[in-house]
């Protein structure tokens, strides 16, 4: 569908790009990057740009929280702005919900829908937690009057979560088993998740893990408070951003060897260590997009960052390496060991002119 651009912060739009692109290519790029030299710091990062299997953190393992407190960021701009405005509650309930089903829906889809094998298809997704997220996230941010509330919420949902987590027991295993057959994760995955899971014995994305994760959605949603806030100047917002970052990173970190970090299972010490990981990159986008207005290197990300779900979507159904390989073979086959980074970025660029023509003509995806 057709829109305009609105006025917004250029941070969010560049930080969701940022993080889209190590999702829709950049990942692979700097792999291959690794493997064609022999620089420390490229192998590194390759390495980086790898989940870990279970306990620990990786640079990778922030790409899905960082999406998700990115849309938890805009809640304030989206939801809160149009009900000052007086837009009925019930029509902002209807705007939320109707996000959650289409997410869920393209999380199916995206999963292999169309192969129609429904007893072996996976009906957790990344859509789908993100839009059930911001379901949990968005109504409370609809029914709180103040930041006080919201952060009371906040802290109920880690709470909660750590104490399911470390004080109901799991037949077989015992209470505050933490691995993946002995989480009560992939207990409750195991028994109310048709289908398959992707971890084998639990899902990432199952259901304590979108009641986690809604926690995230709703630290952006502070957060985007606080970007919205006229009574803060600008560097008074950095300041508290990175300061509550430092805070929540030190905390994750602290707690690890008692209270594990762990993506899969979206514990609380990861909802800390990931969230503030994401109040720290928000700071700076916006200290250096929005307070300094140093924004043309980040037009890249930006047209990434504005049909984000479209591109998610895209690379699932269209070979865009198909074409970076038809393209480009030739020349990639005299780059020798770094054959693959031609192709992969190749492929990026046509991913990017396709959102970019997106773009130059006002198209986005709006979910």
């Amino acid at each position: 569908m057709k829109t305009s651009v609105k006025e917004r912060l250029f941070s969010l739009d560049a930080l969701r790009g940022f993080d889209m692109f190590w999702i829709v290519g950049g990942d692979v790029l700097f792999r291959s990057l690794g493997k064609a030299t022999d620089w420390q710091w490229a192998d590194w990062w390759a390495n980086q740009l790898h989940h870990v299997d279970w306990a620990g953190f990786h640079a990778y393992d922030l790409v899905f929280p960082l999406f998700m407190f990115i849309a938890g960021a805009a809640i304030p701009f989206a939801l809160t702005g149009k009900l000052e405005k007086g837009v009925p509650r019930s029509a902002l309930h209807r705007k939320v919900v109707k996000r959650a089903v289409i997410l869920v829906i393209f999380g199916i889809i995206y999963n292999g829908f169309f192969n129609l094998n429904f007893s072996e298809m996976r009906f957790a997704s990344v859509l789908g937690q993100i839009g059930l997220a911001y379901l949990i996230a968005g109504m409370i941010v609809l029914h709180t009057k103040n930041f006080k509330q919201r952060l009371f919420w906040l802290l109920g949902i880690l709470l909660g979560i750590a104490a399911v987590q470390h004080l109901i027991p799991v037949p077989g295993h015992g209470a505050g088993v933490l691995t993946p057959e002995g989480s009560i994760n992939g207990y409750i995955d195991r028994h109310i998740l048709p289908g398959t899971l992707y971890g084998g014995t639990f899902d990432p994305e199952g259901t304590l893990s979108i009641i986690s994760a809604a926690g995230i959605t709703l630290m952006g949603a502070l957060a985007g408070a606080y970007l919205r806030d006229k009574q803060l100047t600008q560097y008074r917002k950095v300041i508290y951003l990175a300061s509550a970052g430092v805070v929540l990173i030190v905390l994750g970190a602290a707690l690890h060897p008692v209270y594990p970090v762990i993506k899969a299972a979206w514990t609380t010490t990861f909802n800390f260590l990931a969230g503030g990981i994401c109040l720290l990159l928000l700071a700076l986008f916006y200290l250096i997009l929005d307070v300094w207005k140093v924004r043309r290197w980040s037009y890249f990300f930006r047209v990434i960052g504005m049909n984000s779900i479209t591109i998610y979507m895209g690379v699932r159904i269209i070979d865009f390496k198909h074409t970076s390989d038809f393209v480009l073979n030739g020349i990639a086959s005299y780059a020798g060991n770094f054959e693959p980074v031609v192709l992969f970025l190749g492929m990026i660029l046509v991913e990017w002119l396709f959102l970019y023509y997106l773009y130059k003509n006002r198209i986005f995806l709006r979910v």
